[in-house]
């Protein structure tokens, strides 16, 4: 069993921005699982140390290297493959790399946008486009209840303000030219989908809390954190994943009706201080201990959450994997895969994870 849209994707094309990712390459092994036919476009991995090139999941797919911000680049990727689902993923994610390189950030995340909107545009057979963004992307009141999907979007640091762009661009194109009131004529789907803390095996990116601590654990070393009080919604990669393709499995089934945002988040067990979080690493793992970074000195939002009551509703999504479990499957892939077949230990915990 590989989920509820297991006959969905099945010889579909599909286009996956950023899938040397972790969440890319995530997604990508999940399609494949599906029958999917997938095109890959992205930059090389940003770490040594990646999924995507330890799952040897290359060899399945097509893999195109290529930047986003590359318009013409892009525009040829859709004019031979004309993808029917595009999943766009690419995207410079880090809050802390945004501070000091605002510029690129902006032209990632915006302009790399505004060229798949485009290419989707400008390309007959591709019917739907799934963009990316986050829960960042919301004006952060730092209330105590979870935003909605129609709640403003802003952001602090430009990395979350980028991505609140991104919604207000995307939200343009779908008023001017993928209006829901016109699908007979256009016959597009556009959706933005917002996911909290992604976590999970197979991530080693730079000032994230998890590879931060699997790091240290791994040298023995305590585990520095920054801000052990603020609280977050933090969830296993592959339950926004599953968000992400149960609602293109119901835009082909059902159309326009699920165009506009979504939020796939955690359930309320799974928003937690980053103390806590780590406590439950560091319990799994065996031992180890942490410490607080004294060095902090950009902004950092205390307390997100999301409110998941429409993708509940209607798309009848739930997380499967509270924050335990959620926990106890990423310790053991970071304890596994130096001893194990890594694309295998990937679909065995999609197969867990689809089977709960």
């Amino acid at each position: 069993m590989i989920g509820d849209f297991a006959d969905t994707f099945k010889n579909r094309t599909v286009l996956v921005t950023g899938h040397t990712g972790f969440k890319g390459t995530w997604l990508t092994i999940w399609l494949k699982m599906l029958g999917a036919k997938v095109i890959g476009y992205s930059l090389d991995p940003i770490t040594k140390s990646n999924l995507y090139d330890l799952s040897g999941i290359a060899d399945q797919i097509i893999d195109i290297r290529g930047d986003i911000r590359d318009s013409q680049a892009v525009e040829v990727v859709f004019q031979q493959y004309r993808p029917e689902i595009v999943f766009h993923l690419a995207a410079q994610p880090l809050v802390k790399y945004s501070y000091v390189h605002p510029k690129e950030t902006y032209d990632v995340n915006v302009m790399g946008t505004l060229n798949i909107l485009e290419a989707i545009r400008k390309t007959d057979e591709t019917k739907i486009g799934i963009f990316i963004t986050t829960d960042k992307c919301y004006e952060n009141k730092e209330w105590v209840w979870g935003y909605r999907e129609n709640d403003p979007v802003g952001g602090y640091d430009p990395y979350s303000s980028s991505k609140a762009c991104c919604e207000l661009l995307i939200a343009s194109y779908r008023n001017s030219y993928f209006n829901e009131n016109q699908f007979h004529e256009h016959g597009k789907v556009i959706s933005t989908v917002r996911a909290g803390n992604v976590i999970g095996g197979g991530d080693w990116a730079e000032d994230r809390i998890i590879p931060d601590s699997i790091r240290a654990l791994e040298k023995g070393k305590p585990i520095s954190i920054r801000s052990p009080k603020s609280i977050r919604p933090w969830q296993h990669v592959l339950e926004p994943l599953s968000g992400y393709l149960l609602l293109t499995s119901q835009i082909l089934s059902q159309g326009p009706e699920f165009s506009g945002a979504w939020n796939f988040g955690p359930g309320d067990e799974g928003i937690i201080s980053v103390e806590n979080l780590v406590s439950l690493v560091v319990e799994n793992w065996g031992e180890g201990i942490w410490t607080i970074d004294q060095q902090t000195d950009v902004h950092e939002a205390k307390l997100l959450s999301l409110d998941i009551s429409k993708a509940k509703h209607k798309l009848n999504w739930t997380p499967r994997w509270g924050i335990n479990e959620t926990i106890e499957k990423t310790v053991h892939w970071y304890k596994s895969y130096k001893n194990c077949e890594i694309f295998s230990l990937c679909t065995n915990q999609i197969e867990e994870y689809c089977s709960k």
